[in-house]
């Protein structure tokens, strides 16, 4: 008999005992859909291992799930949230106008979202929680919850930290070595990185902490109470963190007891793909391109020139080519392409004929590939996707193509490199056995954690003392002063005494005056 393995499966019965049947209240505000397909297997898992789970979202569950209940934030906004993106607008300064809109809809989808009937209706019952689950982006203003209803907090994020996550878990984030999110930067930065990657952590940290005093704060006033507490101070205490990363592919950093990364948690095993699709990848004699911008990027509004630069590069492939394309239709498609408006991208790419996949580098995507252990070419557009891409790069496991610099020589070019060279299918094959190398699962680390949470209740244990220190004392500025001034100190009397003893021992003797 394995006696390790039955002392495991022991420990295991005996921990989830202690914390059968608790109540859940996860609070997922944010309309992202992208963000919700991170959350929502760890909400059911939950669930389906005996949890009572009430879930306040955009996206209520079509299907009644056992221990699952909904809270609909469906008709709560008149303002929605940028969730697709069209790629006409991917030039210049009307991104960056757009990404602006999205930043600052949130602080007033934030107050209608609390006026909402059902959450009005949550915020006035009298029920009481065992825990609280909330996600980082954006979405504070539903921390005064946690305060409302006493209990544990466990905070997720959907991609990798924000710079002011770092500091409400007590986190190392030295911008020498960490790249900002948002920023292209690996954890190998020359002087210009370096200094652009630090003014990029200060002013996101500067931003979103004066936004949360001035602006987020008077909302939950409104609607929690004067008494409620300064949400930075809810934040800190925070019990966990999990983070939709893995040091692998988002670079080794130091992290707290208090944040556990577990990156793929929204990875399933691979499912059978419908018999079209089975048909039309093993009858590829040279293998297949799978060419998807995910589920927020538009691949239909591509300016025709750019479009025409893929249809013109596919057509000189042997390859076919399988695209997510959002219409019925596609102008100029050659023979080799199909289309198609949606497509179970996890199981494409775990079918052995898919040679590349071409991406816009979104993390969940990014994640899907390196699973599989397929190439990419990667055309990163914003947030998070020149940094995955960055990483897809330096692991030698794909290559990268700047939007304004698609043209059919150049997409040839980026996909010829990858087929005909094989080191690049040899790393993508490595760094997935290196992602996948791991004692738990995603789900059962996140399980577990979230469950040591509610066995202890709470985990003030894991939070740092830098929590507790002035930004002056975390610096040791008190103590560099007090060091300055003792040398000083120091030096001042050194040269008072020297200058004393130079003055005794060089003065000239006076001569005594004769006496008349």
């Amino acid at each position: 008999m394995n006696y390790r393995v039955l002392g495991f499966v022991i420990l295991t019965s005996w921990c989830a005992s202690l914390v059968s049947g608790a109540r859940i209240l996860a609070l997922f505000p944010y309309i992202g859909k992208s963000h919700f397909d991170v959350f929502e297997p760890f909400v059911k898992e939950l669930a389906t291992r005996g949890h009572h789970v009430v879930v306040l979202s955009h996206f209520p569950q079509k299907q009644p799930i056992p221990n699952y209940t909904d809270i609909s934030l469906v008709g709560s906004i008149t303002i929605h949230a940028t969730d697709r993106i069209d790629l006409q607008n991917m030039s210049g300064i009307r991104l960056f106008k757009t990404m602006i809109k999205e930043f600052s809809n949130f602080f007033v989808t934030c107050d209608q979202m609390l006026s909402f009937h059902n959450v009005q209706e949550l915020l006035n019952s009298q029920v009481n929680f065992d825990l609280i689950i909330t996600e980082t982006f954006l979405t504070d203003c539903f921390l005064p919850f946690v305060h409302k209803f006493k209990a544990p907090h466990v905070a997720m994020s959907s991609c990798i930290m924000f710079p002011w996550s770092n500091d409400r878990m007590g986190n190392p984030d030295n911008p020498s070595y960490i790249p900002t999110h948002g920023t292209w930067f690996s954890d190998k930065m020359n002087f210009s990185e370096r200094f652009f990657n630090a003014i990029a952590n200060i002013a996101f940290k500067f931003l979103f902490h004066a936004t949360e005093r001035i602006v987020t704060q008077s909302y939950i006033r409104k609607h929690f109470g004067d008494d409620v507490p300064l949400l930075s101070d809810i934040s800190k205490n925070t019990d966990l963190l999990l983070v939709n990363s893995h040091f692998s592919l988002n670079r080794p950093r130091p992290l707290v007891p208090g944040i556990v990364e577990v990156g793929g948690l929204h990875i399933k095993p691979p499912k059978k793909l419908p018999k079209d699709l089975e048909d039309y990848l093993n009858e590829a004699e040279h293998g297949v391109i799978y060419f998807s911008m995910g589920s927020m990027i538009r691949a239909e509004t591509l300016p025709s020139e750019k479009r025409d630069a893929f249809l013109q590069a596919f057509s000189e492939l042997p390859q076919r080519v399988l695209w997510k394309w959002e219409s019925d239709a596609m102008p100029g498609q050659p023979n080799n392409v199909k289309i198609a408006k949606w497509l179970p991208q996890f199981d494409i790419l775990n079918h052995p004929n898919v040679r590349v996949f071409v991406s816009h580098g979104g993390l969940l995507g990014t994640i899907e590939t390196v699973y599989a252990g397929v190439p990419m070419v990667g055309i990163p557009m914003f947030a998070d996707q020149p940094m995955n891409i960055k990483a897809i790069v330096d692991f030698k496991m794909g290559v990268s193509i700047n939007y304004k610099d698609i043209s059919k020589e150049n997409i040839l070019k980026a996909v010829r490199t990858v087929l005909d060279e094989p080191s690049y299918r040899e790393n993508a094959k490595h760094l997935s056995r290196i992602y996948m190398d791991r004692p738990m699962s995603a789900m059962d680390t996140a399980i577990f954690w979230t469950e040591y949470v509610i066995r202890h209740k709470g985990a003030a244990h894991l939070r740092p003392a830098i929590l507790h220190l002035a930004w002056y004392q975390y610096l040791l500025l008190d103590v560099l002063a007090v060091i300055l001034l003792f040398v000083i100190t120091v030096f001042l009397l050194f040269y008072i005494i020297t200058r004393k003893l130079i003055k005794k021992f060089t003065a000239k003797p006076q001569k005594k005056s004769k006496q008349s």
